[in-house]
């Protein structure tokens, strides 16, 4: 793989020369006032997901984002533009709306305020009846300033923070070369846990954890530590990537099919003609960069146009600080975004996304380390009881299914008078450079400011 380390905005993730050594103290997994500090310095702060770009299409379209003691909506305005709006009537304070839809104007529930979509107020009762004049046309909706990358919809409430490509810098350069807005969402699914959504942020800053939890994923993807090249960036997101080929000391046991092999036939390789397990993942792994560089016109794959080799076959996970991870592949992939329970300090909720692209032919598609196949088409959002697993059966092969599983057990222990400061392994160096991140929010100067 092409080493990136060297590029201007790219820390070598696996140095732990590049760290200050912040301790990981246990009050941040379940303290209340921790919790609040969270809130007032990096919360408010941050650039936040609050929908994809589809669903705002027409004038009008609007989602809402609720988040901790916020909501704030986005709507599509008659220019094509995108506005951002706190969700609160600006007469009263009383909550506008809702849900997601689509509307001419906002009325307020309380005393029947009437904004248009670009938060002017078009009416009100009793417009001579103001000392200050007639508010109509004069007052407005608090705004959230709205950027879109990715196919997603993004807003921020600091009007300080970087402009949203530079926040997410380099990120929308590497990805530059995927067609990420033909991507379609085919699961929607929330679920609660008990757990401080900063479990998240550490389990999706390494895979070290794989070999233990994920074993079906180094059949398909080398997660070796020294095959894998790791990266941290500027504002506190950290990436990994690594081969998209199996790993060569963690092997199927003789006798049972190799996920490997189904992934060639796709692509026309005789998975037989290797003389060894080797060969097959290291010589298949070229060959299937070639046939995909060969064939992916005729086989229907039309959004690899402008991908590499390395984009055709490899498997990217990039974290964005601080709730968010994504791994966009040649084939599919899963948006992943964790957010603070309003008011528990040990609770969270968990959004997964599977994103899928249409390719001519195939109605289903499964991920490179699942079983269970998607329907290639928008499915509806679902909040669903986790009921320790019992609630969401039909994803028990997913890789989140089984890092869920930890929450229950990792947020007792780290209650726990024995906690330590985590003894970290080198490919873990991006956990503690995400509570160095925080710590600087949290101390009043992020990056970037």
């Amino acid at each position: 793989m092409n080493d990136r380390v060297s590029e201007p905005l790219v820390l070598d993730g696996k140095d732990p020369r590049n760290l200050r050594g912040d301790p990981i103290t246990a009050d941040r997994y379940f303290s209340r006032d921790f919790m609040e500090k969270e809130w007032n310095h990096m919360w408010t702060r941050v650039w936040h997901i609050a929908a994809r770009e589809k669903q705002l299409l027409e004038p009008g379209d609007f989602v809402v984002h609720d988040f901790m003691r916020e909501s704030v909506i986005i709507v599509r305005q008659h220019d094509g533009s995108l506005k951002g709006f706190y969700n609160t009537c600006a007469h009263r304070g009383q909550r506008l709306i809702d849900g997601d839809g689509g509307m001419n104007s906002f009325t307020c529930p309380y005393h029947g305020w009437r904004w248009g979509i670009d938060g002017v107020l078009q009416d009100c009762p009793d417009r001579d009846d103001f000392h200050l004049g007639d508010p109509v046309g004069k007052v407005k909706l608090s705004e959230v300033r709205v950027g879109t990358w990715g196919s997603f919809v993004w807003y921020t409430m600091d009007p300080e923070a970087p402009e949203l490509l530079d926040y997410l810098a380099p990120l929308p350069t590497y990805y530059k070369n995927f067609m990420l807005e033909r991507s379609v969402r085919s699961l929607w699914v929330r679920v609660e846990l008990n757990t401080n959504w900063k479990f998240f942020a550490d389990n999706f800053n390494e895979s070290y954890h794989t070999r233990t939890v994920h074993p079906q994923v180094p059949a398909v993807i080398d997660q070796d530590h020294f095959t894998s090249r790791y990266e941290m960036y500027p504002m506190g997101h950290a990436g990994i990537i690594q081969m998209g080929r199996p790993s060569l000391r963690d092997r199927v046991p003789e006798g049972q099919p190799h996920p490997f092999d189904a992934q060639l036939a796709v692509w026309d390789i005789d998975a037989a003609k290797y003389p060894d397990y080797a060969a097959k993942a290291v010589q298949g792994w070229l060959d299937l960069k070639a046939a995909k560089r060969r064939l992916w016109k005729e086989k229907g794959y039309l959004h690899y146009e402008n991908l590499t080799d390395e984009e055709l076959t490899e498997s990217p996970f990039h974290f964005i600080f601080p709730n968010i991870a994504i791994g966009p592949s040649a084939d599919n992939y899963l948006v992943l975004r964790w957010e603070p329970h309003p008011t528990d300090p040990e609770k969270c909720l968990f959004d997964l996304w599977s994103m899928v692209y249409p390719v001519d032919g195939l109605d289903v598609q499964v991920p490179r380390t699942g079983i269970h196949a998607f329907k290639v088409e928008e499915a509806p959002f679902e909040f669903r009881d986790y009921d320790g697993g019992r609630g969401v059966p039909e994803l028990s092969d997913q890789v989140v299914f089984q890092d869920w599983g930890l929450t229950n057990g990792l947020q007792r222990g780290i209650r726990s008078r024995g906690y330590q400061d985590p003894y970290l392994s080198a490919q873990e160096t991006r956990v503690r450079r995400f509570h160095e991140v925080l710590n600087d929010y949290l101390q009043g100067r992020p990056p970037g400011r």
